[in-house]
């Protein structure tokens, strides 16, 4: 900290020498060119000396007036190029104000050896690239919302239609029906994450933290899908110590949740799911291992998007939220979260402070 603000104080003084220097220079030339205009004047004998003109006031008054129109030209072309920095950056804010993310600003020399107009221009360029990239995220939650919202509501309708028409065997009827129930369902609990995901999203403060027991917390959200697991014929190995975590237990419950349905989703049938706690002075890792197929390389950092889906065979057993509430969770503890392919499987890894009361 110390040093960054000997940095700041250390351009503060550049800037201010360089543009001291700049008045100084316009009033030595303003001068300079009096005086040299008044000499040749003098020796062309259009001017007379001091000691031979009878009204001194004249003269000063002359050299005023010649000094001061020299010294407002001589600024009126050093402020133009002395401002281009300032209007290059004003034209580009314009560019980003019009929805131009492309803007980028490259100083020439020499202000761009200047350390102040290098800040300048990286946190300008810094921040347009930060919003193309949260724009196209906007543009692809739009579509991708819209798609998975399109999916369910046009089956429901579908199914409705047929049984409206009638001419269907009871049987047909109750498999329309549970399709049209299940849809509902699906439609429900993406409004549900949607909602949770957005108000964790917009909260910047973390409250309602206690001291508890975290691994009493992985244990009993592990029972509570106890129907999931048990249907593609899964196993638990949960052999940890026990820990305490100081931290909101609703929020991380459903990211546990997220991480364990997940888990359990692309695990292949009749392996087991691997749990696994440790902790230090600093930190503590959850740890949760499938064996089951891998992420591709190129999609294991766009796992964490809204409605993004790696393996689109399972898109009809999510929305693609869950990871996405994971991450807003985990970053609002102040912790992070990362996925890693293993030889015959995937291993998702929660980092969070200790904060141990």
């Amino acid at each position: 900290m110390k040093h960054q603000k000997k940095e700041v104080h250390k351009q503060q003084f550049s800037l201010i020498f360089t543009m001291s220097f700049f008045v100084f220079s316009i009033i030595t030339a303003a001068v300079l060119l009096v005086v040299g205009i008044v000499h040749i004047l003098l020796y062309f004998g259009v001017m007379q000396s001091v000691s031979d003109t009878p009204n001194l006031s004249s003269v000063f008054f002359f050299m005023a007036l010649i000094s001061t129109v020299i010294g407002f030209l001589i600024t009126f072309f050093m402020s133009r190029v002395s401002l281009k920095p300032a209007n290059q950056l004003v034209d580009q804010l314009e560019q980003l104000a019009k929805g131009n993310f492309k803007a980028r600003i490259h100083f020439a020399k020499p202000y761009s050896n200047n350390p102040t107009f290098r800040n300048v221009e990286q946190s300008f360029n810094v921040t347009a690239e930060e919003l193309a990239q949260t724009e196209m995220l906007r543009s692809d939650f739009v579509n991708n919302f819209s798609h998975e919202f399109k999916t369910p509501i046009v089956s429901i309708a579908g199914f409705a239609k047929l049984l409206r028409v009638g001419d269907l065997s009871d049987e047909e009827k109750d498999d329309y029906l549970a399709i049209i129930e299940e849809e509902s369902l699906r439609l429900s609990d993406m409004a549900n994450r949607v909602l949770n995901l957005t108000r964790v999203e917009n909260q910047t403060i973390l409250t309602n933290t206690s001291a508890y027991n975290l691994s009493e917390q992985l244990r009993s959200n592990i029972l509570m899908l106890y129907d999931q697991w048990t249907q593609k014929h899964l196993y638990f190995q949960v052999e940890f110590d026990e820990y305490t975590i100081v931290a909101n237990k609703e929020m991380l419950a459903q990211a546990w949740v997220n991480l364990l349905s997940n888990a359990i989703k692309f695990a292949n049938s009749g392996s087991t799911i691997t749990v696994e706690i440790t902790k230090d002075a600093e930190q503590i890792r959850v740890a949760i291992t499938n064996v089951g197929e891998q992420i591709p390389p190129d999609r294991i950092d766009k796992i964490w998007r809204k409605f993004y889906q790696a393996e689109e065979s399972h898109a009809s057993c999510g929305n693609g939220i869950g990871l996405a509430i994971v991450k807003s969770v985990v970053e609002l503890h102040k912790g992070r979260v990362f996925a890693e392919n293993q030889t015959d499987g995937v291993t998702f890894t929660v980092v969070l402070p200790a904060g141990v009361e």
